[in-house]
C-alpha cells in the first residue's frame, strides 16, 4: 500500500525551496559519470545454465540506478526539475568528453610508459561520446516524460506501474541508440554480438528497475514525506528546450 500523500499542487505553481533536490541532483550526475567512464564501453559474459554464454555491457551493472533517480526526481519533483536535472548530467558528460580528449592528447612526459594503456581506458572515440550523449538525452527524457504524464493519467496510484513503465520506453530508447551508434561495424563487434548486448542492456535495466521497486517506493516515500510536496504535471510544457529555472 502506497503512503498517504500531501495536498497536490501542480507543477506550475511558486516553487518551495526543497530541501533534498541538490542532494538528489549529485547522485543522479555522481552515478551517469561513472558508469559512462568505466563501464560503457566493455562487454562482459554470464555462463547459462546450458554452458552458453550471454554478453552484455558491463556498465549495466551501475547506469540504470540514474534511471531510478530520475523516477524519484520526477516523481517527487516533478518534470520540470527533472529536466534541469537531465540538462546538468547531459554538460557534465559534455565536460568529461572534453577533459577525456585534452588529457589524452597531451604529450606524455618523458620516461612514462602508461600512454597506451591510458588511451585504452580514457581515449573514447567520437562515436562513443555522440554515442552515449544522444542516447542517455533522448532516453531520460522519454523516461521522464513518460512517469510524469502516467501520474496523471493513474492519478498518482500504482507507481510501480509508472518507474517500470518509464524504464521500459526509456531504457529501450537508450539502447537502441547507444550501441548501434557507437559499435556498428567496429572489429569486435559483429552484428550478432552487438544485437545481443543491446538487447540484454534493455532486459537487464528493467529487471534492475523492477527488483528495486521496493527500495524506489522507500526513497520516494521518505523524501515527500521530508519535503512535504506531491506534484502534479498537470500543466507543464514537457519540451525538453523549455526553461530549466526551477
Amino acid at each position: 500500500m502506497e503512503n498517504p500523500a500531501p495536498p497536490a499542487v501542480p507543477a506550475t505553481a511558486e516553487p518551495p525551496r526543497f530541501r533534498y533536490y541538490d542532494l538528489v541532483m549529485a547522485a543522479f550526475v555522481t552515478i551517469l559519470i561513472l558508469s559512462n567512464l568505466i563501464g560503457a564501453a566493455k562487454p562482459s559474459f554470464i555462463t547459462l545454465p546450458d554452458g552458453s554464454e550471454w554478453s552484455f555491457g558491463a556498465g549495466v551493472l551501475f547506469f540504470p540506478v540514474s534511471y531510478i533517480i530520475g523516477d524519484v526526481l520526477t516523481e517527487v519533483y516533478g518534470y520540470a526539475r527533472a529536466r534541469r536535472v537531465i540538462w546538468t548530467g547531459f554538460a557534465a558528460l559534455a565536460f568529461m568528453a572534453f577533459m577525456a580528449w585534452v588529457v589524452v592528447a597531451l604529450p606524455p612526459a618523458p620516461g612514462w610508459t602508461g600512454q597506451a594503456a591510458y588511451e585504452q581506458v580514457f581515449g573514447n572515440t567520437w562515436r562513443i561520446v555522440a554515442a552515449s550523449m544522444i542516447a542517455f538525452w533522448a532516453g531520460e527524457f522519454a523516461n521522464s516524460y513518460v512517469l510524469a504524464r502516467m501520474k496523471v493519467w493513474t492519478r498518482g496510484k500504482a507507481l510501480w506501474s509508472r518507474t517500470i513503465g518509464s524504464t521500459v520506453v526509456g531504457q529501450g530508447l537508450d539502447s537502441l541508440i547507444f550501441y548501434p551508434l557507437a559499435f556498428y561495424g567496429l572489429a569486435g563487434w559483429p552484428p550478432e554480438l552487438l544485437w545481443q548486448v543491446m538487447l540484454s542492456q534493455w532486459a537487464i535495466k528493467t529487471a534492475w528497475e523492477a527488483l528495486l521497486t521496493p527500495f524506489t517506493y522507500l526513497v520516494i516515500g521518505w523524501l515527500k514525506r521530508r519535503e512535504d510536496i506531491e506534484i502534479y504535471d498537470t500543466d507543464t510544457d514537457f519540451s525538453p528546450f523549455a526553461s530549466t529555472r526551477s
